[in-house]
């Protein structure tokens, strides 16, 4: 009952962020770049002011898979690093600790534009 309850959790609370999204697609002039970008900052500062890491801890991968989990990923990678490198580890937590996600994103990129062949849609 436990794993259900997790992934009913999960699910609402993703399907919540992503409801947000829709609705700033449909209701605004906002670009999806803008949206990404608004995603990932509200990720960070919801993560400095201390409510993601409630959200994450009540809905795991609900609240981690989304682009705010990156900024919540970045900050808290930021945060660490701080403690144990000081000052200088603002500039090298964030990247350390999304190293993992940036080149997978990176080399499937590559790995697409190989086997697909890009071309205007008509």
């Amino acid at each position: 009952m436990d794993i259900f309850l997790n992934c009913l959790k999960a699910f609402l609370v993703g399907g919540f962020i992503c409801f947000i999204g829709q609705i700033l697609i449909d209701y605004t002039k906002l670009t999806p770049a803008r949206i990404l970008v608004v995603y990932v900052v509200s990720g960070v500062v919801l993560t400095g002011l201390g409510f993601y890491e409630q959200i994450v801890q009540f809905a795991g991968a609900g609240a981690t898979v989304p682009l705010t989990g990156f900024g919540y990923s970045l900050a808290m990678g930021v945060r660490e690093a701080v403690m144990q490198h000081g000052l200088i580890g603002a500039l090298m937590g964030g990247l350390t600790a999304t190293s993992a996600g940036i080149s997978a994103a990176i080399l499937f990129g590559f790995i697409m534009a190989l086997l697909f062949k890009t071309g205007d849609k008509t």
